[in-house]
Parts: C-alpha cells; structure tokens; sequence
C-alpha cells in the first residue's frame, strides 16, 4: 500500500500462488529452475485483530514431476481476503504459516511475530510467529549496515533498543503501526527449497493481525531480496463470496495473451518529496467513462516539478485515488450524468470519496457506462459498468474513486477493486507491466 493509500486492510480475497526460480537451499549465485504452486481460497469479510478463518491454512504437496531441470514443486494451502490481498506463506524452520498482505506499494515485509513479555491486556495474536521455534531466525543487530538512518532508498526510522538489536517503527497512512525488529528469516517450503535469509519486519506492536509481503522495487522488498524478476496476479471480483484469484512468482502460462506497457523511469533529479522512486510507474495517458473521452490532459498523470501526479498501480489500495485536477472533471461527468442520483451531503473516509448512491447499484452503473484506464499503444484497463461502484456501508455505493490529496498525497493510485478479472504482471527484468483480461479470475485458479 502506498503509504497515503490504505483506505485498504478492509474486506478479505483469495489468491493462488506459484513460486519460481529463486527459492532454493543452493547458493545464490546458482541459476534454479524449481518452481513452486501455491494456492489460496478466498472469503469475502470484515477484517479486523478478531477475525477468525473457518479453516486453518494446511500445507499439502498436490504433485511433483520430473524433467530435464530440478523436480517441480506444488503445494496447495487456503487463505482469506480483505481489501488486500492476503496471502499465508510458511515462514521460518521449521515454516510456521503467517498471513501477509501482497502489497506493491511497500518495501518492507514484516510478520506479527510473539513478544512473550507482551502484557496481558496486550495478548499477541493467536496465529502470530514464535521466533524460539525457528532455527534459521536471527535478529539485526545495532551495527548492521540496514540500521543506519537515511541509507539511500530506506526510509523507515530505525534506532537501538536496549538489547542492541535493528528496532523500526512503520507508520501507514491509515495510522496503522507496525514496531519491532528488524530480522534475518527464510520462507520455506519444504526442508530442502526455501528463499534465501531475508530481512523482513518482526513486529512486536501492530494494529492489525497481518503482516505485508512488500512487493515494491525497493532493494530490501521481497522480490528484490529474493532475486524474483517477475510475479503476477488476478483478482477475483469482490461480489463473489467464495472464490480465487491465482498469484505467480516466475513465468505466467497465460502471459501470451497480455498487452504491456513500459514502466516510466524516473531519474534522480526527479526523485522530489511527493515522489516515490520505488513504485510501479504507469503512463496512463486518459480516462473515459460511458465511451466519452474526458478532458483531463495526460501531464495531470505524470509527476510534475515537485513529484506530484505520479501515477502508479498498488494491490495493496483497495480504492483508486486521482489528484482534483483528474478527480474533479470525473466528478462533473458523474454529476452529468447521474446528478440527481448522487447521495447529497455524504462522505465516505473523511471526505476521500464523495460521488455515492442510496438505490440500486447495478441500475445506476448501467446510467454511469464502462470505465475505461487508458495508457500508451492503445493498453486499456477496463472497468465494467457493473463494478463501477464499490457498497462502502449500509447499502450505500460510491464510485471507487477518491481524491488523492484528501489522503495527504498527491499521485494517482490504480487499486485493486479496479484490477478484478484482470491478470496484472510486473516483468521488472523488462521493466514493464502486462495486462491480460479473463472472464473470471477464480476459473484461473482452478
């Protein structure tokens, strides 16, 4: 998630995983051809610290084959969803299952981990990491180069606790807090296929009883820390109660058919305060609702002087969030079209969205007309009229749109409500992003 995007950590969904070259107990200059499948079912709930799952995330191997590169691994486990993508990874040695949230909009991956010193008003979750029972866990100490303050493209304020030992503290937009330690901990897959040690958040105080899996392009995300050059995912829509999505790490068998857009490079002498260098970076060149082209010009989606109107794609936003100079020519086209509809008086978030409806949702979609994102060499992101609205409560629906700046940011944010039934693959080796469109992503799982 962005951090000034986490109108997300709302709703859970269902994904299922592949896992690619990197994972491996060989040395990490050894090219791997293992490939692991992980998948994960989906239920549609609140989300909160109380949220039981009706079934606890098991392990299973589904199948191994042999051919002229290492054997090919897959494994099958259950998860659930909110507005991110909740995934369950199994992490240490022996692996304990821990959920993370997939979030491209992050760097650091950090997991609730079990303070035994914790009070007891304060228990630890239930399902959160021992790490006693690991024997690949090794906590940072003070001196490791991580724990310095301001090294170049890691941001998160890090100091010395009283044990020596790498503290951070992280700060989502949402007022969300994730505290601990920085560690060393593998995720393993089987006792002879795991990444290599990674350096990931063991978080003693936090909010929420996820974690995040931090898929930026940051050095210390996960896939760069675990060598992966591409990664992909579909979203199963949210109306659907039980259903999966699919989620690659490596090649996507699907991948023929995407459309790819080049990710915009941005040099060091852009890299200014309301900039983030480490995110995925789209040239979305318009919008159109209802088949019209609105009159937003294209620069409103790039960063200007100050870094400003970068536009960039985050599964780990549920929402999408426009600057006013794009978010108010939609809001008139919406007042066009379905003015007397629009719920007067209402906010959702504090004022982030105000373009909402009492009534029936389908009905005034049909009135609203198709969404449609438009980048470079005619690469669409489509939205269907039917899922032009989001229920945000008590049967209320606003158009899954807020302003950017009511966050405190000032980009353009593609969430994941508006990546449903669509595959998104990050090739980072090409630096591009691929788009594919499928009738029903929790097909592709299966």
């Amino acid at each position: 998630m962005a951090l000034f995007s986490s109108v997300s950590l709302c709703m859970l969904l269902l994904l299922s995983f592949f896992f690619f070259p990197c994972f491996s107990s060989k040395p990490n200059n050894q090219q791997v051809n293992e490939s692991f499948s992980l998948s994960f079912s989906l239920e549609s709930l609140p989300i909160s610290k109380n949220t039981k799952t009706k079934t606890n995330p098991q392990l299973s191997t589904l199948s191994s084959s042999s051919s002229s590169s290492p054997s090919s691994l897959n494994v099958k486990s259950s998860f659930k969803y909110s507005t991110g993508l909740v995934v369950t990874l199994p992490i240490g040695t022996p692996p304990q299952l821990q959920q993370m949230v997939l979030d491209t909009g992050s760097q650091l991956s950090w997991i609730q981990c079990n303070n035994k010193k914790t009070p007891q008003k304060e228990l630890p979750h239930k399902e959160s990491f021992d790490p006693s029972l690991s024997s690949s866990f090794a906590a940072l100490p003070c001196n490791h180069p991580v724990c310095k303050p301001r090294i170049p493209d890691f941001s998160i304020p890090t100091d010395c606790d009283d044990k020596r030992l790498c503290h951070y503290s992280y700060f989502y937009a949402d007022g969300t807090l994730a505290e601990g330690n920085l560690v060393r901990e593998k995720i393993s897959f089987s006792s002879s296929q795991s990444t290599p040690p990674i350096i990931l958040g063991c978080a003693s105080q936090s909010e929420d009883a996820r974690g995040i899996l931090g898929m930026n392009l940051g050095r210390l995300s996960f896939p760069s820390q675990a060598k992966i050059t591409k990664f992909s995912y579909c979203v199963p829509t949210k109306q659907a109660q039980s259903a999966s999505g699919s989620f690659y790490l490596g090649n996507n068998p699907s991948s023929s058919s995407f459309r790819y857009v080049n990710m915009l490079t941005l040099s060091q002498s852009q890299r200014k305060p309301n900039l983030d260098p480490f995110a995925y970076t789209l040239p979305l060149q318009g919008i159109s609702i209802g088949g019209k082209k609105l009159n937003i010009p294209p620069t409103v989606f790039k960063p200007d002087a100050g870094g400003s109107g970068q536009t960039l794609i985050d599964s780990g936003s549920e929402l999408t969030y426009f600057i006013d100079a794009a978010y108010n020519v939609i809001h008139e086209e919406l007042v066009k079209k379905v003015g007397p509809r629009i719920k007067k008086g209402y906010e959702y978030g504090g004022g982030v969205a105000d373009i909402c409806f009492d009534g029936d949702a389908i009905e005034i979609g049909r009135l609203i007309g198709d969404m449609v994102f438009e980048f470079e060499n005619g690469v669409e992101i489509v939205i269907p009229k039917e899922r032009v609205l989001a229920e945000v409560e008590g049967g209320v629906h606003c158009l899954a749109i807020g302003r950017s700046e009511r966050m405190g940011g000032g980009g353009n944010i593609i969430g994941n409500f508006h990546q449903q039934n669509l595959w998104v693959e990050f090739d980072l080796a090409n630096h591009r992003v691929g788009f594919g469109e499928v009738a029903d992503c929790s097909k592709s799982a299966k």
